[in-house]
């Protein structure tokens, strides 16, 4: 049988794959990061990959967990990665957490605070999901998948201005 490798599905909310293709270097960085072949999928649990994926943007010079208010009386909320006005939250957490997730790409984009231009919505496919159970034995139901994101964000429209970039983790 062939290594699996991964692929990518990909949607995007309110042109945020323009947006991302004015900056296609960028782009290009976090879909290599994401396709790499070095990563070994038989092996992603879900904090196996959460980690691996933070050694790889970390080292093509992402700023790791960059809090998303960053003023007096900051509750502390974070983000997952930062680089080049470009925010990136990896959504492998329970589904209930796709709410929390956007309004952090909302906050960090407009209430003066104007850090990033568009967000990297990172989240595992369905079909990703029951072949990491079928084939690797490894629990992914339960996350937030990319269909869910996809069949909700534009529910979301009058709360969420700035344009999201969902990419789906698939095998």
């Amino acid at each position: 049988m062939a290594k699996a490798r991964i692929r990518l599905r990909t949607y995007s909310y309110r042109f945020a794959s323009e947006v991302l293709n004015s900056k296609l270097a960028i782009k290009q960085e976090i879909e290599s990061i994401l396709t790499d072949p070095s990563i070994d999928v038989p092996s992603l649990s879900r904090p196996a990959f959460n980690k691996i994926l933070k050694e790889k943007f970390t080292t093509k010079g992402w700023e790791s967990q960059p809090l998303v208010f960053g003023g007096k009386g900051d509750p502390k909320a974070k983000m997952d990665f930062m680089k080049d006005r470009i925010g990136i939250e990896v959504g492998f957490g329970h589904a209930s957490f796709i709410g929390m997730d956007l309004l952090k790409f909302q906050t960090a984009s407009y209430s003066n605070l104007d850090r990033i231009d568009v967000g990297v919505y990172i989240v595992a496919t369905a079909n990703f999901q029951k072949q990491m159970k079928v084939r690797y034995g490894l629990k992914w139901e339960g996350s937030l998948n990319f269909e869910k994101v996809e069949k909700y964000l534009p529910h979301f429209k009058s709360a969420i201005q700035v344009p999201i970039y969902v990419v789906g983790i698939d095998i």
